[in-house]
C-alpha cells in the first residue's frame, strides 16, 4: 500500500449507495479505478454483517495496494486485520475518548498501546499491531482539538452540501483554505465533491479528497475513479 502520505483520492463501498450491486464487485471496480484508500461504511448494518463484508472486500483492497478504511467500529478493524478505521467526532470525542493511542479490544474497551506508524496489513491473518485512525472534523476548531488527539489523517468537510450528510452545513472552501494553511498531516476534502467543483476545491489547496455519490452514482465507477485521478494529477 502507499504511504498516507502519498495517498490523493479516497473512495467508499457505501451501502446507501450499492444500488443493487454487489459490494465486493464495487470494491474491485474502485480499485481498478485508481482508489488509494477505500472505506466501508455501512450505517444501517450490524457489526457481524459489516465484519463478514470486511472480510470479503479486504483481500480485494490487499491485492490492489488499497488501504480498507472501517468506518465505526476500530474494535472490528482490528479483529479483521483492517489497518485504518475512520470514526466521526461523535464517535471518538463524544464516547470519551482523548488520544488516538488507545486502540479497541475485542471487548470493545480500549487499551493504550505504542503506535507503531508502519504497522499495515497487506492480507488476512496479518494483523496491525496498531489501527490507524482518521477523525471527520467540520470546523477549524474542531481540527485543531483532532489534531491533539494525534490521528493519522483528518476529513475535512463536508465542503459542499451532500445527501451523505443529510442536514449538516457545507463548511465551504473557507475550512479547505484553512486547512491548506494550518493542517501538517495528511487531510482530506469530503462532501458533495463531484467533476464539476473539484477543480475549486484543489485551487483552494486540497490535495487529497474522498469522492462518494459521484463516483457510486456513476454507470461507470471505474471509469469515474479514473476521472477524479486524472484531476488530482493535472492539479499535483
Amino acid at each position: 500500500m502507499k504511504p498516507l502520505a502519498d495517498c490523493r483520492l479516497y473512495t467508499f463501498v457505501d451501502s446507501a449507495y450499492l444500488h443493487g450491486r454487489d459490494p465486493v464487485e464495487l470494491a474491485r471496480q474502485l480499485c481498478a479505478g485508481g482508489s488509494d484508500l477505500l472505506q466501508l461504511r455501512a450505517k444501517d448494518s450490524a457489526p457481524d454483517d459489516i465484519k463478514r463484508l470486511a472480510e470479503k472486500i479486504l483481500p480485494v483492497c490487499a491485492a490492489a495496494g488499497v488501504a480498507l478504511v472501517i468506518n465505526d467500529h476500530p474494535a472490528l478493524a482490528r479483529e479483521v486485520g483492517a489497518p485504518y478505521c475512520h470514526l466521526g467526532q461523535e464517535d471518538f470525542f463524544d464516547a470519551g475518548h482523548l488520544r488516538c493511542a488507545e486502540l479497541p479490544m475485542a471487548d470493545g474497551k480500549w487499551q493504550i498501546e505504542e503506535r507503531t506508524p508502519t504497522a499495515t496489513t497487506s492480507a488476512i491473518g496479518h494483523r496491525p499491531s496498531a489501527i490507524r485512525l482518521g477523525l471527520s472534523t467540520r470546523s477549524p476548531a474542531q481540527a485543531l482539538r483532532a489534531i491533539a488527539a494525534g490521528p493519522d489523517y483528518l476529513a475535512i468537510g463536508p465542503v459542499f452540501a451532500t445527501p451523505t450528510k443529510p442536514g449538516r452545513p457545507a463548511v465551504t472552501l473557507d475550512y479547505v483554505r484553512w486547512a491548506a494553511a494550518n493542517v501538517a498531516l495528511p487531510w482530506f476534502a469530503i462532501g458533495g465533491i463531484t467533476l464539476g467543483n473539484v477543480d475549486a476545491v484543489l485551487a483552494a489547496g486540497a490535495r487529497r479528497i474522498c469522492v462518494v455519490s459521484a463516483i457510486l452514482d456513476a454507470p461507470d465507477v471505474a471509469k469515474a475513479c479514473g476521472e477524479f485521478r486524472a484531476r488530482l494529477e493535472a492539479n499535483s
